[in-house]
């Protein structure tokens, strides 16, 4: 019964065309903007940015847009997945993406979140960092070589 739901997203998906391609776009600004807001705290984080602005004020200044771009890749990216369901299970990089998207999520939200908001400085915050800087570009790579793989 759930294949033939999928199936029939899937043929809407497809046969329509503008869906997928204006899911993809959704998809794509949208981790520009949560990628890049969250960049930016990192970059403050590592004292290479925004040094005039502490980390919780720059975190707090831009909660709403990486909010708003984590909704917005999620749902866009359903549609994605839906429009071929089969593809993105057995493609390696898909799985990539997802576990790292997942990991980042959880990231971003605890120990990323926390030493923002504790406005820390030094090797700590410049791991920190770093840390989630690299792991939501494997985001991206990830998703870039899906077509490779």
């Amino acid at each position: 019964m759930v294949f033939l739901i999928a199936d029939a997203i899937a043929d809407a998906i497809n046969n329509t065309e503008w869906i997928f391609p204006a899911a993809e776009c959704f998809h794509i600004a949208a981790f520009a903007l949560a990628i890049g807001t969250i960049g930016l705290v990192d970059l403050r984080l590592m004292g290479l940015a925004m040094k005039r602005q502490t980390p919780s004020a720059l975190l707090r200044d831009t909660w709403l847009w990486t909010m708003t771009g984590l909704v917005i890749i999620i749902m866009s990216g359903m549609v994605l997945f839906l429009s071929d369901t089969f593809h993105y299970e057995i493609n390696l990089s898909f799985r990539f993406k997802i576990t790292m998207l997942v990991l980042s999520i959880i990231y971003n939200y605890t120990i990323h979140q926390k030493v923002a908001k504790s406005d820390a400085t030094g090797g700590t915050a410049f791991v920190v960092g770093l840390v989630s800087l690299l792991m939501w570009l494997s985001v991206v790579a990830g998703g870039l070589f899906i077509a490779f793989v």
